[in-house]
């Protein structure tokens, strides 16, 4: 084989490796997809979800921590700083086995089989009511995460909460979120006062 043919080689392979590690990383993000088919319990998922019981709303600290301004995926996220009302429609997910026993930016272990979400600016902890738009079922969660980080969906369920709205297997549903303030709150006497 002559200089130049050797030259020609080398640089179609390189070409065909570049090639390759490109085609490689194009399905590559910077989050891991969630809710896809085999993020599920696996085989064996724990007795009847239908039974697991909505989160119960209750007064809890803020995590100072979880609820400082953030950028994710080259955006800028500001908390709340406080529990107020919030209600918005948009598309939900669900993330499950590749997160479960994983910390969440409350400093919790995710739980895929608990009542919880993940949300970019309700305060860490809170609760919402979500509700499924399609079929009107609809739960109440603790946020005790931050996601997602994808412009087109507004919150990340647990594979419980995504079970119960009816969207396990569908991957993603359009919701209605609601911020819930628990009795007692400032905020909530303030939102009841406004009402009468």
């Amino acid at each position: 084989m002559k200089g130049r043919d050797r030259s020609y080689a080398a640089a179609c392979a390189v070409r065909a490796f570049l090639l390759l590690a490109f085609t490689a990383l194009a399905g590559c993000t910077l989050e891991p997809m969630r809710g896809g088919r085999d993020d599920g319990p696996g085989a064996a998922p724990p007795g009847n979800l239908d039974r697991i019981a909505d989160a119960r709303p209750r007064s809890e600290p803020l995590n100072a921590g979880a609820n400082s301004p953030y950028t994710a995926l080259g955006r800028k996220y500001v908390p709340y700083q406080s529990l107020k009302p919030y209600r918005a429609r948009g598309l939900a997910s669900w993330y499950g086995r590749k997160f479960h026993g994983k910390p969440t930016s409350s400093g919790e272990r995710y739980d895929m089989y608990a009542m919880t979400a993940a949300h970019t600016i309700l305060p860490i902890p809170s609760y919402a009511r979500v509700t499924n738009l399609s079929n009107g079922r609809s739960v109440v969660v603790r946020v005790n995460d931050r996601g997602p980080f994808h412009s087109e969906r507004i919150i990340d369920l647990s594979y419980t909460a995504a079970y119960k709205l009816g969207f396990v297997n569908a991957g993603s549903a359009q919701v209605e979120v609601e911020a819930i303030l628990p009795r007692g709150s400032p905020t909530a006497r303030e939102s009841t006062a406004a009402v009468r």
